[in-house]
């Protein structure tokens, strides 16, 4: 039996959102969604079978969106939990730099918004719903390679900083929140590489049993959330829900 009946899953464009999507509402909850694509109309026009599902356009990267994201949370009231997915490691016009000699701030900064400030942007807009009783999971999805202590390999400039800075978002989160609602658990975790269009160019060097299905990866990140214990707070977990080092 779950203990979180009201989840909200934002970055909802993304393959492991999706996944997260589905998996919660064949669990019975009641799903929303904050993405920049109009999921809406999929539920207007009758092809979405999952009806207990609302969901809010907008981009998180912008900081003037907050007031009204918060004012459309108030309208549903404080979840129980949240997974907020947005993440970006290449784009069609640029892969993740292999040199020092590579790194431009356009690019860099671009990881920044959405591998940080959308993450940022959406805990300001939860603020406000959250009271001394509050008993809110909060899961932000990072990666491994954020790790300062793992990096062994180089490489990945902006991807390997903006997930570093996102895991001391989360570090420092987790103190403010854990004072402000001492019920409250804040995680970052890795998810591990997923079968999905940010892993589908570095497939071909992944070993064998380590790609993961979107939903199985949907289905081990639930399973931490629903278990998350207070002595994992301010952590970043891998998907079995153990500590990884920052």
């Amino acid at each position: 039996m779950t203990n979180i009946h009201n989840i909200l899953i934002a970055g909802s464009g993304g393959t492991i959102a999706q996944a997260l999507i589905a998996h919660w509402q064949n669990a019975g909850a009641r799903v929303l969604t904050i993405g920049r694509e109009d999921r809406n109309s999929r539920e207007r026009d009758g092809s979405d079978p999952q009806c207990n599902h609302e969901h809010l356009q907008t981009d998180l990267v912008d900081a003037a969106n907050i007031p009204s994201i918060t004012a459309w949370l108030k309208s549903h009231g404080l979840p129980d939990a949240v997974i907020v997915c947005s993440g970006i490691l290449h784009t069609k016009e640029r892969q993740p730099e292999k040199a020092l000699k590579n790194i431009t701030d356009d690019f860099l900064l671009h990881n920044m918004q959405i591998n940080l400030l959308a993450h940022i942007h959406l805990a300001q807009a939860v603020a406000p719903l959250i009271k001394r009783n509050a008993q809110l999971k909060w899961m932000s999805l990072s990666a491994m390679v954020g790790s300062i202590t793992d990096n062994q390999l180089g490489g990945w400039y902006s991807y390997r900083m903006s997930k570093a800075a996102l895991n001391m978002f989360i570090k420092t989160l987790s103190i403010e929140w854990q004072r402000k609602a001492p019920g409250s658990i804040v995680v970052a975790t890795h998810p591990g590489t997923t079968d999905s269009a940010l892993s589908e160019p570095f497939q071909a060097n992944i070993k064998e049993g380590r790609l993961y299905t979107p939903e199985l990866t949907a289905e081990r990140l639930s399973k931490v959330l629903e278990e998350l214990s207070p002595e994992q707070n301010g952590h970043l977990l891998h998907w079995d829900g153990s500590v990884l080092a920052f």
